[in-house]
């Protein structure tokens, strides 16, 4: 295997890992609150073993974005206990057209005109996605509340991604430090919730030893990985494997068949998402 072909065979292995976390949760008998704590738990340990610079570059700085991308972890988990996983992860997929309205406020950075079909398609998906009203099923028990929640995951990782580029002027290891932090506060505020943990079985655990060691920890090692040799436009479509991978991964090990216009909605939100990358790639290679 070519160098080439490592770094960008990293970033999709991360990727289909990741996609694997709505069939994952569901598979798992716990409550959301339980799986979220204990899921971030195992991460977080993991991560500090796995990645050596994931035991530097602590701060306070670092500890206040790494609780808000603790509620993202823990929006996601519960907005998939109640959804659809194709919903939570389109919704949550909205993260970057959220720090685009944000950026104004947040990076100081203006929206220009050549934002403005993202926006759109944003917009346009978002509509589409709460028009429908979906009935609840065996693994979407409360398809609208699920929804509201996976949206909010979408802001709160918003301000997670503003927030590891605000630390990682200082290194990849205080980006580091911000999601080992993150799934450290995620398990301490869950754990009030979810114990006592009882009536969890050893397929349980497997799962959330799978969904804390490899769907969070060796999907992060494989992005640090990835990223230090690839493009950011070309990472970030890599990356893209993960809202296109997670329903098939859910419809062929949990049966759940998303609705048609969140599938719709969902589209509109993805291709909103890979437009903005790359007018921002295209801008950037101007500059």
């Amino acid at each position: 295997m070519t160098s080439r072909a490592v770094p960008r065979l990293s970033l999709a292995l991360a990727a289909a890992l990741f996609s694997t976390g709505g069939a994952a949760i569901k598979g798992c008998s716990l409550n959301g609150w339980q799986v979220a704590c204990l899921r971030s738990a195992i991460a977080a340990l993991a991560l500090f073993v796995l990645l050596p610079n994931a035991r530097r570059g602590y701060s306070v700085a670092v500890a206040g974005w790494a609780a808000i991308y603790a509620a993202t972890l823990v929006l996601f988990v519960t907005a998939n206990k109640l959804t659809t996983s194709a919903n939570a992860i389109y919704l949550q997929s909205t993260a970057p057209l959220w720090v685009l309205c944000l950026s104004p406020w947040l990076l100081r950075e203006r929206i220009k005109r050549s934002d403005a079909l993202p926006m759109l398609l944003f917009a346009i998906g978002l509509v589409v996605f709460f028009v429908q009203k979906e009935s609840a099923s065996r693994t979407a028990p409360d398809p609208a509340s699920g929804n509201v929640l996976a949206l909010a995951s979408g802001l709160t990782f918003a301000l997670s991604l503003v927030g590891l580029r605000k630390v990682s002027s200082g290194g990849q290891d205080a980006s580091m430090a911000l999601v080992v932090l993150g799934n450290v506060f995620a398990a301490v505020a869950c754990l009030p919730k979810a114990w006592p943990i009882e009536g969890a079985g050893a397929s349980d655990w497997m799962v959330l030893g799978y969904l804390g060691v490899f769907q969070i920890g060796l999907a992060y090692v494989l992005v640090a990985r990835g990223l230090a040799q690839v493009g950011a436009l070309e990472g970030s479509l890599l990356l893209m494997i993960e809202p296109a991978l997670n329903p098939v991964w859910t419809f062929f090990l949990q049966g759940e068949r998303p609705g048609a216009l969140a599938l719709v909605g969902g589209g509109l939100i993805l291709a909103a998402t890979v437009a903005k990358t790359w007018i921002d790639s295209r801008r950037a290679a101007r500059s």
